[in-house]
C-alpha cells in the first residue's frame, strides 16, 4: 500500500506531465484560457488515463512482452510482439478517446463546442501515450500500482491545466505589455510552475 501511495504522490508532484516532461502542451496551452473548459478536458484526460493505461498495461503483460503468449500455449513462449506497441497503445487510447467524446456531447453539448477539436485530440495528447509508455517502461509489478499512477498523472495534468487557466483569467484584468500576452506570458508562467513544482524532487512517504 505504501508503494502504491508514493507512486499516486509521485505521480502528481515530482513527475508531473506538464511540469516534468511537458507532454500535452498543445491542449494545455490552447485550452486554457477558461477554468469551465480547462476543468472539463482535465476530467476528460483523467478518464482516459483510468481506462487506457490498465489495459495497455494487460495488453503489455500478456500480449506484447516477450514470452507473454506462454499462457496461451508454451510453445508460444518465444514470439515477442513488442514490436506492436506503438500501434495499440494508439488504438486504445482513440477508441477511448471516441467514447469520451460521444458522452460529452451527450450529456454536456455546452463543454462539447467549448472544447472544440481539442476534445477528439486527446486521442494524440503526448500526455496519455508518454503515461502508456511510462508504465512500460517502469514495470508496475500489478494492476493497482498502475491505476495509481494512471490516476495521480491524471490528477496532476488536471491541477496544472486548472491553476494555469485560473491565473490567465486574472491576468485578462493585468496591464502586460503587447509583445506578451497570449501565449507568451503564458509560457512563461509555466516555466515558473515547473521551476516551482521542482521543489518537490525526491519527496518521499
Amino acid at each position: 500500500m505504501e508503494q502504491i501511495a508514493n507512486i499516486f504522490v509521485k505521480s502528481i508532484f515530482v513527475e508531473n506531465m506538464i511540469f516534468a516532461y511537458f507532454l500535452g502542451m498543445c491542449s494545455y496551452l490552447a485550452v486554457s484560457k477558461t477554468v469551465k473548459t480547462a476543468s472539463g478536458l482535465g476530467l476528460a484526460v483523467i478518464f482516459v488515463l483510468l481506462i487506457t493505461l490498465p489495459v495497455n498495461y494487460l495488453l503489455d503483460r500478456y500480449v506484447l512482452s516477450p514470452g507473454a503468449l506462454a499462457w496461451i500455449n508454451p510453445q508460444w513462449a518465444e514470439v515477442d510482439l513488442g514490436f506492436l506497441s506503438f500501434i495499440l497503445f494508439i488504438a486504445v487510447i482513440a477508441a477511448m478517446v471516441q467514447l469520451v467524446e460521444m458522452v460529452v456531447e451527450k450529456f454536456a453539448p455546452a463543454l462539447y463546442n467549448n472544447l472544440g477539436i481539442f476534445l477528439p485530440l486527446i486521442a494524440v495528447n503526448c500526455a496519455i501515450l508518454g503515461a502508456s509508455l511510462f508504465m512500460q517502461e517502469r514495470e508496475y509489478s500489478n494492476i493497482l500500482e498502475v491505476f495509481s499512477y494512471a490516476l495521480g498523472s491524471g490528477i496532476g495534468w488536471y491541477l496544472a491545466i486548472v491553476s494555469i487557466a485560473a491565473i490567465r483569467e486574472k491576468l485578462s484584468y493585468s496591464n502586460i505589455p503587447a509583445p506578451m500576452r497570449g501565449l507568451g506570458i503564458a509560457f512563461i508562467i509555466t516555466g515558473l510552475m515547473g521551476i516551482a513544482f521542482m521543489s518537490f524532487m525526491g519527496l518521499q512517504i
